[in-house]
């Protein structure tokens, strides 16, 4: 069962619904090509958490935080590749809250 509440808080901060709202188009929201991970390494695709980074404007650890505590919350997928992670979000997990809400509440 999804904990509304706990996703309630994540989804409580703006930054961290700017970083979903990124995750959700990043192409165009991430101008460097190498920001994406290519289709050709992995089918789902990510962005480079130091992108996401550069684009917030905030702290490396506050940014990590952060996008730990989406993984957490079942809205983001994270991919490691080398040295680098690659997050992108987890829309079927999102679906499920929609329709949580759109039943529920």
């Amino acid at each position: 069962m999804t904990n509304l509440s706990e996703i309630f808080k994540v989804l409580g901060n703006e930054k961290r619904l700017d970083m979903l709202r990124w995750l959700k188009d990043p192409i165009n929201h991430f101008e460097k090509p190498t920001a994406h991970l290519s289709k050709n390494i992995s089918e789902k695709g990510g962005v480079c958490v130091g992108d996401i980074q550069e684009k917030a404007q905030m702290s490396p650890s506050t940014v990590s935080h952060y996008l730990k505590m989406m993984q957490q919350a079942g809205l983001l997928e994270s991919e490691r590749h080398g040295q680098w992670t690659y997050y992108r979000r987890n829309e079927e997990k999102i679906g499920e809250i929609v329709s949580i809400i759109k039943k529920d509440l």
